[in-house]
C-alpha cells in the first residue's frame, strides 16, 4: 500500500488527507484535527465531497486561466511576436511563382492567359497601380458582382493584398466568363470587353508566346 499525506485548511478546520493506493485502486480518506483531544477525526462524507469539489473547481479554473493566457497575444514574448510578424509578412510577399500557384489553387480557367494578363496589366509587376493598390489586373471597382476590393484609389480598385486581387478576378471570371469553353472564345471576350488599349491583344499574344506559365 502507498499512503501519501496532504495537509491544509478548510475555513477554520485543519484538514489532513490520506491518498491511499492499493495496486490499481485509489481512494481518499480525509480527517480533521481536533485541537482539544489532539487527534485526527474522520470527517463526514458531505464535507469530504465538498473539499474534493473545491479542489476540482480550483484546478479547472486555473487550467482555463492558463489556457487563456497562452492564447492571449498580450502574454506572447517580444521574440515570438517578431517571428509571427516576419512569417506573416513572408507569406504575403509577392512573387510570380506564388501568383502562378495561387491561380491554380483557385482553379481559375485558362490560367496561362490570366497570368499573361497580370504581367501585361502591371508591366511585369512594376506598375504603381500594382504597388499601391495591390491590383494585378487593372480592375475597376465592381458594383454588380461579389468583390474583394476595399474601394477606389488612383481610378482603380484597391485591395488589402495581392491575393485578394486574384480572388476578385476569379469572381469576375465566374460572373461573366463561366460559359466560355475554348481559349479562342476567351481571347475574343477579352478583346471585346476587357481590353482598353488598341494594342492590348497584340501585347497579350506576345507574352503568351513566351510560354511563361
Amino acid at each position: 500500500m502507498d499512503v501519501r499525506k496532504i495537509e491544509g485548511k478548510f475555513g477554520n478546520v485543519e484538514i489532513s488527507s490520506y491518498l491511499c493506493r492499493i495496486t490499481k485502486t485509489t481512494f481518499i480518506m480525509i480527517y480533521k484535527f481536533d485541537k482539544e483531544s489532539l487527534t485526527y477525526k474522520n470527517v463526514s462524507k458531505h464535507l469530504a465531497l465538498a473539499v474534493i469539489g473545491i479542489i476540482v473547481l480550483f484546478t479547472a479554473i486555473t487550467s482555463i486561466f492558463m489556457l487563456k493566457r497562452v492564447n492571449d497575444i498580450r502574454y506572447i514574448s517580444a521574440e515570438t511576436k517578431s517571428i509571427i510578424i516576419k512569417e506573416s509578412t513572408k507569406e504575403n510577399e509577392f512573387s510570380p511563382q506564388k501568383l502562378k500557384a495561387y491561380i491554380l489553387e483557385l482553379n481559375i480557367k485558362f490560367p496561362h492567359i490570366v497570368y499573361a494578363q497580370a504581367r501585361l496589366e502591371t508591366g511585369n509587376f512594376k506598375s504603381e497601380i500594382f504597388k499601391t493598390n495591390h491590383n494585378l489586373f487593372g480592375m475597376k471597382v465592381a458594383t454588380l458582382r461579389p468583390t474583394t476590393n476595399k474601394g477606389e484609389e488612383n481610378g482603380h480598385a484597391y485591395y488589402e493584398g495581392w491575393r485578394e486581387s486574384v480572388v476578385d478576378y476569379a469572381f469576375y471570371q465566374a460572373q461573366y466568363l463561366s460559359d466560355i469553353k475554348t481559349e479562342a472564345e476567351y481571347l475574343q471576350y477579352l478583346k471585346a470587353n476587357y481590353a482598353e488599349a488598341p494594342n492590348y491583344m497584340t501585347q497579350l499574344q506576345i507574352i503568351l508566346a513566351e510560354k511563361d506559365f
